[in-house]
C-alpha cells in the first residue's frame, strides 16, 4: 500500500442495495393500482350509463335507463313505410297517439343524453333503435262444442282490451276496464256462429274478423250453414258450410251438389269449412237453391235447434225492379228510355249481377213526345206496374219463352246476356190500345206516340161486362174458335173468329160481324169490324197493353 493513497472502498452488501431500490418500485406499483381502479371505475360507469328499449305489457315500448344513463332527449316512431307515428312518452313508456293496426311493424328510436362528466368519458349521446310489432290477438279455437245448458265462450291467445262480435251489420262492441282472455257470446241457442275481432291494446284498431262456430254436443257430426238455411241470398252470395269435425273426417273427398246447377266451385277455407264461390251469373234470381250433402247430418236451424237432413236450402232474392226496368228500357221493350249517370256497368256477368242487386243511378225519359196520358199514368220507376209486366211478356215472347210476365231466373239471365251483347228488340216500336165505353164505344190505337186509328167497337153486355183496367195481351191468333157460356146459361161456339188478341182471361180484341158498332153487344170481348180489327192486329203482339175505360 502506498503511503498517502486511500484504501479502496468495500462493495455494499446486497441487502443494502435492495433497500435503496425498493421505494421507487413501490411508487410504481401504487400508481399502477390507481390506474387499474380508475379504469375499472370508468368501465363500470360506462356499463351503467346505457339504456334498453323493449316491448311493454301495456304501452308500445318501454325505455329503461341504467344508474348513470342520463335523460331521454327524444323518441321517434315510424311505420312500415317510414311515415311518422305520433307518440307520447311518460314514465319510460312510449304510447302511440293514433290507432295502430294489430301486427303493424313500428321502428322505435330513442336518444339518451348522458351526464356531463360521464358524457366526456362515454360519449354525450347513446342511440337505441328497435323494431317492434303491435300485438295481435287471435281466437284460440274457432270450433266449439258446448255442453247442454252451457254457453259458448271464446278464448283469445292473449288478453284483449276491446272486442266486436256478432253477424255483419249487427255487431256488439265491448271495451273492458281490465283486459280479458275470454268472452261469452250467443243468446242461449245451442248452436250458432259469429264473427269476432279484438284489440289487445287501447291504442289499437280491431284486428281482422274471424268466424267462430259453436255446436251442441252430439253423437254425430253437426253442420252450420251461412247464410242460415232458408235465408234469402243474392246470386253471388258465397255459401258456407262449417262442420263440427274436420271436413275430411265428415265427407272424405266428396262435396255437396247444388241444385239447380250453379257455375262455381267448392273450396276448403280451413279444416272445418267449405265455401262455394259462385262464378258468372251465379244462382238465378228468384231460384230455390239447394245443397245436397253426401249423407245426412245434424243441420243447425235458424232458431239454433237441429234437424237431421242431407239438404240445405236457400231462396235467391228477385232482382231489383228498378234494374229490371233499366234493362228493359235499354233493350227497347218500354215506352221510356234510361240514361245512366256516371260510369257504365262493365260488360261482365259478375258486374251485371251486382248491378241487378244494387242498380246504378240514372234517369228515365219518355221515348215519344205524344205518349197518351192514360199510359203515362201507369208508369212508376222502381215499382212493379202493368207497363213493366207487359214489357217482360214481350221480352219472353221474343225469346220463345212462356209469356207469364214474371222476371224469373231465365229472364234475368237473358236480359243480362243481351245487355252484354248489346242486343236490342227487333224493329216494331211500342203500341198501346185504349178502349172507351163512352157513347159511342171506340178503340184507339197508338204506335210510337202517334195515333194510328180510332174506330167504333162493342164491349160486354150487362151480365158479361168487359172488365175495366189495363191488361197485357197474352195470346195472339190470326184465327180461332171461341166458345163459352151465355148469360142465360146456354153454350156458344163461334168458329172462324179472326184477328184475335186475348188480354184478360176470355176477353179479347177481335173481328166480329155486327149490324152496328159503338154499344155494348159482346160477351166481354172488344168487337170491331173486320177491316178495323185486321188493321189493329199487327200492332198488338204479346205484351201490348190494352186499357178499358168506362
Amino acid at each position: 500500500m502506498v503511503i498517502g493513497e486511500k484504501p479502496p472502498s468495500s462493495p455494499a452488501p446486497p441487502e443494502a442495495e435492495s433497500r435503496r431500490r425498493r421505494p421507487g418500485f413501490a411508487l410504481f406499483a401504487a400508481l399502477a393500482a390507481v390506474v387499474l381502479v380508475v379504469a375499472a371505475y370508468a368501465v363500470a360507469i360506462f356499463a351503467l350509463s346505457g339504456a334498453s328499449v323493449g316491448a311493454d305489457s301495456s304501452a308500445l315500448a318501454r325505455v329503461d335507463l341504467q344508474a348513470f344513463g342520463g335523460t331521454v332527449e327524444r323518441v321517434k316512431a315510424t311505420g312500415p313505410n317510414g311515415q311518422p307515428i305520433p307518440v307520447s312518452f311518460r314514465d319510460g313508456r312510449l304510447t302511440p297517439r293514433r290507432e295502430l293496426e294489430p301486427g303493424e311493424r313500428v321502428a322505435v328510436e330513442v336518444v339518451v343524453r348522458r351526464p356531463g362528466w360521464i358524457g366526456w368519458l362515454a360519449g354525450d349521446e347513446e342511440r337505441k333503435r328497435v323494431v317492434l310489432r303491435a300485438p295481435r290477438a287471435q281466437v284460440g279455437a274457432r270450433w266449439l262444442t258446448v255442453a247442454k245448458d252451457g254457453v259458448p265462450r271464446i278464448a283469445f291467445d292473449r288478453a284483449v282490451h276491446s272486442v266486436a262480435y256478432g253477424t255483419p251489420g249487427e255487431l256488439t262492441r265491448r271495451t273492458f276496464d281490465r283486459p280479458r282472455r275470454s268472452i261469452v257470446v250467443g243468446s242461449g241457442h245451442p248452436a250458432g256462429s259469429v264473427v269476432v275481432a279484438a284489440a289487445a291494446r287501447p291504442w289499437e284498431r280491431l284486428g281482422s274478423f274471424q268466424s267462430v262456430t259453436w255446436f251442441p254436443a252430439a253423437s254425430s257430426p253437426v253442420v252450420a250453414a251461412g247464410p242460415q238455411p232458408g235465408a234469402e241470398v243474392s246470386p253471388a252470395t258465397p255459401l258456407r258450410l262449417t262442420f263440427s269435425k274436420p271436413v275430411a273426417a265428415v265427407l272424405g273427398s266428396q262435396r255437396p251438389q247444388l241444385s239447380p246447377e250453379v257455375q262455381g266451385s267448392w273450396r276448403r277455407t280451413d279444416s272445418h269449412t267449405l265455401v262455394f264461390e259462385p262464378h258468372g251469373y251465379g244462382a238465378g234470381f228468384g231460384a230455390k237453391l239447394k245443397a245436397e250433402l253426401p249423407k245426412p247430418l245434424e243441420l243447425v236451424q235458424p232458431d239454433g235447434s237441429m234437424r237431421r237432413s242431407s239438404e240445405v236450402d236457400w231462396t235467391v232474392a228477385p232482382g231489383s225492379t228498378l234494374r229490371l226496368q233499366q234493362l228493359l228500357a235499354r233493350a227497347g221493350y218500354l215506352p221510356v228510355e234510361w240514361k245512366q249517370h256516371g260510369s257504365p256497368v262493365a260488360g261482365t256477368p259478375e258486374a251485371q249481377v251486382r248491378a241487378a242487386v244494387d242498380p246504378p243511378r240514372g234517369s228515365f225519359t219518355w221515348r215519344y213526345p205524344n205518349t197518351p196520358s192514360a199510359l203515362r199514368e201507369l208508369w212508376s220507376a222502381g215499382e212493379e206496374n202493368t207497363i213493366t209486366k207487359g214489357a217482360v211478356m214481350a221480352f219472353e215472347d221474343e225469346h220463345e219463352m212462356e209469356a207469364d210476365g214474371v222476371a224469373g231466373p231465365e229472364v234475368w239471365k237473358l236480359l243480362m246476356e243481351d245487355e252484354i251483347a248489346g242486343k236490342r228488340k227487333p224493329e216494331g216500336g211500342y203500341s198501346y190500345v185504349y178502349v172507351s165505353e163512352g157513347s159511342p164505344e171506340t178503340v184507339t190505337l197508338w204506335h210510337n206516340g202517334k195515333q194510328v186509328l180510332s174506330g167504333p167497337a162493342n164491349t160486354g153486355i150487362p151480365g158479361a161486362e168487359t172488365e175495366l183496367g189495363t191488361f197485357p195481351v197474352f195470346e195472339h191468333l190470326e184465327e180461332t174458335t171461341m166458345s163459352g157460356e151465355n148469360p142465360d146459361g146456354s153454350h156458344y161456339e163461334d168458329p172462324g173468329i179472326k184477328w184475335v188478341s186475348y188480354f184478360n182471361g176470355g176477353d179479347a180484341l177481335h173481328a166480329f160481324d155486327r149490324p152496328s158498332y159503338g154499344s155494348p153487344q159482346s160477351l166481354g170481348c172488344v168487337e170491331m169490324p173486320l177491316e178495323e180489327a185486321e188493321q189493329v192486329y199487327p200492332y198488338t203482339p204479346i205484351g201490348t197493353l190494352v186499357t178499358v175505360a168506362g
